[in-house]
């Protein structure tokens, strides 16, 4: 495709905006590659929502065999799969992890482009994370559920 230069940060956040795992690729690595490794996912278990990036029939076994189900987005060449209503409002709700990159690039300053050594890199990356975790607000879903007996619409 072409040239890629630096490197990707992937994390893993919960529903309260809190980092539960992140790892750090070269740029010309595939997003589906960091999901492989065990370290990555080591405290993750549930659900975890994604983009069509990350659409993989082979990634969704190997995920579910460790307990975690990989519920993404389908392609416009794909067949409709079911999934729960909770699943698709949440699968809408993917801008939280936008919000948490752009908090981590323009307020905790991790995007940084004239790094002079690994180490700086390195060093900047992580105290970068670790003032994301000092932020009295994070970006959060306010997501519940309640019991009734009428019939809910939904459009």
């Amino acid at each position: 495709m072409g040239w890629f230069h630096g490197f990707k940060l992937h994390i893993i956040i919960n529903d309260k905006g809190e980092i539960i795992s992140f790892a750090i690729t070269q740029a010309n690595v595939d997003d589906r590659e960091p999901l492989k490794n065990e370290g990555f996912l080591k405290a993750v278990f549930g659900k975890i929502f994604g983009d069509k990036g990350y659409i993989s029939q082979k990634l969704q076994q190997i995920l579910f065999v460790d307990g975690i189900h990989l519920i993404t987005t389908i392609r416009n060449n794909m067949k409709n799969s079911l999934m729960t209503m909770s699943d698709k409002m949440l699968l809408r709700k993917r801008s939280v992890i936008e919000t948490v990159n752009d908090e981590l690039k323009n307020i905790c300053q991790v995007e940084h482009s004239r790094h002079r050594s690994v180490c700086n890199f390195i060093t900047n990356l992580i105290a970068g994370i670790i003032a994301y975790h000092f932020l009295p607000k994070k970006p959060s879903l306010k997501f519940g559920t309640f019991k009734s007996n009428q019939l809910t619409v939904f459009y």
